[in-house]
């Protein structure tokens, strides 16, 4: 029968598994749980770090001074778990430097005292916020990863610090059932420190805890994100009325937009796993990621793929995981991942020669985590050259749509025109737009947005406003993708025909002047 994070820790204790890694920075909550499991089992639960040595829980501060402080060397450390006689569990916090590849006596005193515990009613647990296994210790330690703390753990929290500070008169406690929810919901994925010192602050900025606290929170998250180096939150005021076409990809977007809901979960509605937007550079994959974040109300997390590998070789496996585990405690959330072709490009190739197979692990990694996640975390990845995609990632059930986003055919450029337009102050209605989306034949998006800024330079320049004539001039001066990567387009149009869905409703073949055009150009 499965069982969650927190019984497995008392399953693995109870089956004498000898060493045990919870990955968590809660090293109070995972100290309190495993007392707990040592209250039932008889045993004495003793603590090691580098600047106590091992200590005994439960012993008062001042009399730590008077502890022997011999075993703060890490191999006495280990020597005295071998040495004590009566079951226990022995906790070392923070003990992951010491098992560096350069610390062969210590990971091999390790492996002997795995070997010695298997025998024993003892337990060594490593806490550490990181993960660091050497090879040599893979088969002799288990990985726990502590989950985040519950909605009930964090509604426990709120209890207790409604109740501290409901005499002070200086404080204000408007909480009811509906405000409760949305202030627990908002505070899932903080650990209990953090989401103390967030309900602390917002007593100290308002002097009063209710619904208003919801944003403070959400800014919390924020800080959590932007500190982890690989994810960037990305605050963006885009959406869909200035994505000029690609109807079809809007009204999927809209219908899986509703399957965050309540009643969509109570319908049997699974959560949307994700998308991948393939096509032309330039018309409008990346500003859709950002629209789609608008439209449903989420946060929009954006994975740096580059800085996974910047770190030492052995620690980008960890730094998607990271990146993982961040994304889902902030769930529900938008994760984009721009131009994945360029991060996992040849992955099973030569490039898993020249990384020790860094690069494939990673993107093993991530397409595991695609198949099975059950956390609301949409994933919309772009792409450009096709052909540098692992096939494993096009799989049903990883992602639910593939959509190949094509050159904007006449109407939709007529509608990007007179969204940028419009942008930049001036009334579209004063532009022939029929006559530019046909001037700009075979531009994309991008190129019809720099035609109009152009204009808008050379009208600046002559001391006039913006006029037909200089869109049409930077029109025509301008050599679009189209014809300078004819044949990459056609490659990538060939590929997605009866492999993707196409973003627009409107099939470009019916337009037969046009699509000939594109292929033609």
């Amino acid at each position: 029968m499965p069982f969650s994070q927190n019984e497995e820790l008392e399953v693995l204790i109870r089956a004498r598994y000898p060493i045990i890694y919870v990955v968590s920075w809660e090293e109070e909550r995972v100290i309190e749980k495993i007392s707990q499991i040592a209250q039932k089992r008889n045993k004495k639960v003793l603590t090691w770090s580098y600047n106590t040595g091992i200590v005994p829980v439960g012993i008062p501060s001042d009399s730590k001074k008077n502890l022997d402080t011999s075993t703060k060397d890490p191999l006495l450390a280990l020597n005295k778990v071998i040495e004590q006689i009566e079951p226990a569990i022995y906790v070392f916090k923070d003990f992951h430097p010491f098992m560096t590849k350069n610390n062969f006596s210590i990971i091999r005193r390790l492996r002997e005292v795995a070997e010695y515990l298997k025998n024993s009613y003892k337990t060594l647990v490593l806490i550490a916020p990181s993960m660091q296994i050497p090879s040599e210790l893979e088969k002799d330690i288990t990985l726990v990863d502590f989950p985040l703390p519950c909605f009930d753990e964090l509604g426990r929290l709120l209890d207790r610090i409604v109740e501290d500070v409901k005499d002070n008169p200086q404080i204000e406690i408007d909480i009811d059932d509906e405000s409760r929810e949305k202030i627990l919901r908002a505070a899932l994925g903080l650990t209990l420190k953090e989401a103390e010192n967030v309900f602390a602050k917002t007593l100290v900025m308002n002097g009063k805890l209710d619904a208003t606290v919801v944003p403070i929170v959400l800014s919390e998250k924020e800080q959590i994100i932007r500190k982890s180096g690989i994810l960037e939150y990305y605050e963006t005021g885009e959406n869909f009325n200035s994505v000029g076409g690609l109807d079809a990809l809007k009204d999927w977007l809209s219908k899986r937009g509703l399957a965050f809901s309540d009643k969509a979960k109570a319908f049997g509605l699974p959560s949307p796993k994700g998308v991948l937007f393939l096509g032309v550079q330039g018309c409008g994959k990346s500003l859709c990621a950002k629209a789609v974040s608008s439209m449903w109300e989420l946060p929009l997390l954006r994975l740096d793929v580059g800085k996974l590998f910047e770190s030492a070789l052995g620690s980008s496996e960890e730094n998607i995981r990271r990146a993982i585990i961040i994304a889902e405690s902030v769930s529900p959330c938008v994760l984009w991942v721009d131009e994945i072709d360029k991060a996992f490009g040849g992955v099973g190739g030569s490039s898993g020669m020249t990384d020790g197979g860094t690069t494939s692990r990673i993107f093993g990694s991530f397409i595991t985590w695609l198949s099975e996640k059950s956390t609301p975390v949409f994933v919309i990845a772009t792409a450009n050259d096709i052909s540098r995609l692992p096939p494993e990632l096009m799989r049903k059930g990883r992602l639910d749509e593939i959509f190949f986003v094509d050159l904007p055919n006449e109407a939709e450029r007529r509608q990007i025109f007179s969204i940028q337009i419009a942008k930049r102050g001036r009334d579209p209605e004063n532009f022939d737009l029929d006559a530019l989306a046909i001037e700009a034949k075979g531009f994309s998006g991008a190129e019809i947005e720099e035609s109009v800024i152009s204009a808008l330079y050379e009208g600046f320049y002559s001391n006039r406003d913006l006029e037909q004539d200089d869109i049409v001039k930077s029109i025509k001066i301008t050599v679009p993708l189209s014809k300078t990567m004819l044949e990459e387009i056609n490659a990538v149009r060939k590929w997605c025909e009866g492999r993707a869905r196409p973003a627009s409703y409107q099939d470009l073949k019916e337009e037969s002047p046009d699509h000939q055009s594109k292929i033609e150009l």
